[in-house]
């Protein structure tokens, strides 16, 4: 079923027209950026006590986040989209513009908003759930089945919506354009 949203194009500028595949063969840039890190988070679960975790930087961090997300997600969501195969979108205008100006205002380069039109799946979900990753691989399984699930966040602070999609996407529309990159 196709359906429009909004996503904020940062890192690399897109076109009117573009047409993008996420799936189990294509990939984002975060699978990447995960993947790099796989073999020393594999030894952090191996020789936890040779580590110390206030050395992990953010990378390391999300590495061992997202890739427990991806174990929970295969064995146990396999029809939600992958973090790492995705786009990230809005499902308003408004919602998009608050994401346009958090990028902004932390210095990540920021393209545009476009419309893209989706044929594939989504998943709604509350960024609150999203969680630094740690040496213990147990916790952080547990809270990526808590992430998965959709509940309520467990810091207990308004939700932050995130929606993730996969499939086919195509931007049919360009709507607000950053003068500073062009």
């Amino acid at each position: 079923m196709k359906k429009e949203y909004y996503h904020v194009v940062t890192d690399k500028a897109m076109t009117l027209g573009q047409i993008i595949i996420f799936d189990e063969k294509h990939h984002s840039g975060v699978y990447n950026r995960v993947h790099e890190l796989k073999d020393k988070v594999d030894d952090i679960y191996l020789n936890p006590d040779k580590y110390n975790e206030n050395e992990f930087d953010h990378h390391l961090k999300v590495a061992l986040r997202e890739l427990a997300l991806e174990e929970v997600r295969l064995k146990k969501y396999p029809d939600y989209p992958s973090r790492l195969a995705s786009l990230y979108v809005s499902n308003t205008l408004e919602e998009a513009e608050k994401w346009y100006n958090l990028f902004i205002e932390l210095g990540r380069p920021t393209y545009s908003i476009v419309k893209v039109e989706v044929n594939g799946n989504e998943f709604i979900g509350d960024a609150q759930n999203c969680f630094d990753g740690t040496k213990d691989k147990n916790r952080n399984l547990e809270l990526a089945e808590y992430y998965w699930r959709g509940k309520d966040n467990f810091k207990g602070e308004n939700p932050i919506i995130e929606i993730i999609v996969n499939g086919r996407i195509q931007v049919v529309e360009i709507i607000k354009e950053n003068l500073e990159l062009k």
